[in-house]
């Protein structure tokens, strides 16, 4: 058995009468070689390295990273002090993908989901649904499984890497896989949950991959929080039951079709987008000049 499309997860989940978690889960068991027990605990092990990555990226200075300093410290004091607009799911998920991204940058432990790059993603929209509504570790492992299949239908139809599709394939992608989890986590059908992941990629259509001097810290970082904050509203505008009209195998095959129509400089070179910009230059020659690149 091999799993490709969102058409053929939905079907087998008819099929079955099951839901998306337990269709993913007996997927990934047999494609490891483990029960579905372990595929779960593996998951939880997952959650808990996300949990570490925002707490630590919380905290974290910015003395590994190179342009970014201190993100989610920064942005945490901002909420303490009451200088941010809207409601704690909202705020809570930037501070989340910030502080995961900030993590990265320094070099810690993180989840690619589907990349590095775009790991702070996933984390920052659903551990904040989670909080919100206040869900056990077993539902958080629920949404990680409905996650990880809307990963492996992406991965199989087009590419996950800012390299090959631009960034519309990593943060488009992980936004897709986050407003999926977190439709899940909230009661949502899998016909919603891919509503959601369809509605949230097609807003990252056509994203280029420009990190300034090839470092995945700007505008890399904050990306992941504006991706992790287009996944909520997507979630929100699935359960509220609008439609996304292009179902997410479509959505996916465009997002191939745009990749391969990108220049090379709009992916992941550092030749093009915000990285050509005179800041963009200026701050790759100091990089190269400090660590005699």
């Amino acid at each position: 058995m091999q799993i490709t499309s969102a058409g053929q997860l939905l079907e087998l989940c008819a099929q079955r009468a099951q839901g998306l978690a337990r269709v993913v889960a007996e997927y990934e068991a047999f494609r490891s070689s483990i029960t579905v027990q372990e595929v779960r605990e593996r998951m939880g092990e997952t959650l808990q390295v996300m949990r570490v990555s925002v707490e630590k990226g919380r905290e974290d200075q910015g003395r590994l990273s190179h342009l970014i300093n201190g993100y989610g410290r920064l942005f945490e004091q901002a909420g303490r002090e009451g200088r941010l607009l809207g409601g704690s799911l909202f705020r809570n998920a930037i501070l989340y993908a910030l502080s995961v991204g900030q993590y990265n940058a320094s070099l810690g432990r993180i989840v690619a989901c589907p990349t590095a790059g775009s790991c702070g993603v996933v984390p920052g929209a659903l551990l904040a649904a989670a909080e919100e509504l206040e869900s056990s570790d077993e539902e958080l492992i629920e949404a990680l499984l409905v996650m990880g299949g809307v990963g492996i239908v992406s991965a199989a139809q087009g590419p996950i890497s800012g390299a090959e599709g631009g960034c519309q394939a990593e943060c488009g992608v992980a936004s897709s896989m986050a407003a999926a989890a977190v439709v899940n986590l909230a009661g949502g059908s899998p016909e919603q949950v891919f509503s959601a992941a369809s509605l949230a990629l097609q807003s990252h259509l056509g994203l280029v991959c420009d990190p300034l001097a090839s470092l995945v810290e700007v505008p890399c970082v904050t990306r992941n929080a504006t991706s992790a904050a287009v996944a909520l509203s997507a979630a929100n505008m699935a359960l509220a039951g609008i439609p996304a009209v292009v179902p997410y195998d479509e959505v996916v095959g465009a997002m191939k079709a745009i990749g391969r129509a990108m220049p090379e400089s709009l992916r992941e070179t550092s030749l093009g987008g915000l990285a050509a910009t005179p800041t963009g230059k200026r701050l790759a020659q100091e990089m190269r000049e400090r660590h005699q690149l």
